[in-house]
């Protein structure tokens, strides 16, 4: 696999280093440089996270208006992958979009996306299984995640029910796909990691950084097709595809629950 294809940083890169600095250690430095970033990004989740929660005087979700609900499942992880662009732009791949992009490996290419539509629908020949199983073994309310736990028993509007069946379908992969696929990814490449070395490490800090520490083996298998298609395609969006594919289910899921058409 080309460098072009994991998404190196342009040889034009004009940010302000030493002449003299080692290419190892520019790649170590933006390595370090991106961690950074997505530490911020996970950081910012996490703060919009509690001022929704704030705003409302409670951290009880299911307490929550349906406005303030879908905004915390909607704001949260948009602003996060917001800012880790804007960071990786700033130090990863300098100020210009096009070259953020690159740094983040997203290209379109039809080939990329059609694998990543594969590899999605291919392991829910997995991860289907797994979650029936991981449900029988833990019982069905501990194996419930954090967004199906705050919709249980309501009752949405259609638009406000429109609204959540996006954002778990394609605004919420895509977003952390930027964060974990796209930053963090790229940083252990700079820092000169194996690619199965990035892909194992990627996908347990998925998993752990969801915080819902019963779903944490699960989340961990679920994240195996969504890696794969990053891993072999070297590209983002095919990731961002594999990972909406695994999500659109629960997410038709939650449209029928909170329209009041799923018992």
């Amino acid at each position: 696999m080309s460098e072009e294809q994991i998404g190196s940083v342009p040889h034009d890169d004009h940010r302000a280093v030493p002449p003299d600095e080692p290419a190892p250690a520019r790649q170590r430095r933006a390595g370090i440089s991106l961690v950074a970033v997505f530490l911020v990004g996970q950081l910012t989740m996490l703060v919009v996270s509690v001022l929704v929660l704030l705003s409302y005087g409670s951290a009880e979700t299911a307490l929550l208006e349906d406005g303030r609900l879908l905004a915390l499942l909607v704001a949260p992880t948009s602003l996060a992958a917001v800012v880790a662009a804007i960071g990786t732009g700033r130090v990863g791949a300098g100020p210009r979009a096009g070259r953020v992009w690159r740094e983040l490996a997203v290209r379109w290419n039809v080939k990329d996306i059609a694998i990543g539509l594969a590899l999605g629908v291919g392991g829910l020949a997995l991860t289907l299984p797994a979650a029936a199983v991981w449900a029988a073994w833990v019982g069905e309310d501990q194996a419930s995640s954090a967004v199906g736990d705050a919709f249980a028993g309501r009752e949405l509007t259609p638009v406000a029910a429109v609204v959540a069946f996006l954002a778990v379908w394609l605004i919420a992969p895509l977003a952390e796909e930027v964060l974990f696929r796209g930053v963090l990814w790229r940083a252990f490449e700079h820092l000169g990691w194996n690619r199965w070395v990035v892909f194992v490490a990627t996908s347990l800090v998925f998993s752990v950084a969801h915080l819902e520490l019963l779903r944490t083996p699960l989340l961990l298998v679920l994240s195996i097709p969504i890696g794969l298609a990053r891993l072999l395609t070297g590209n983002l969006l095919a990731s961002v595809v594999a990972h909406q594919v695994n999500n659109f289910l629960p997410a038709v899921a939650l449209f029928l629950a909170a329209t009041g058409n799923l018992p």
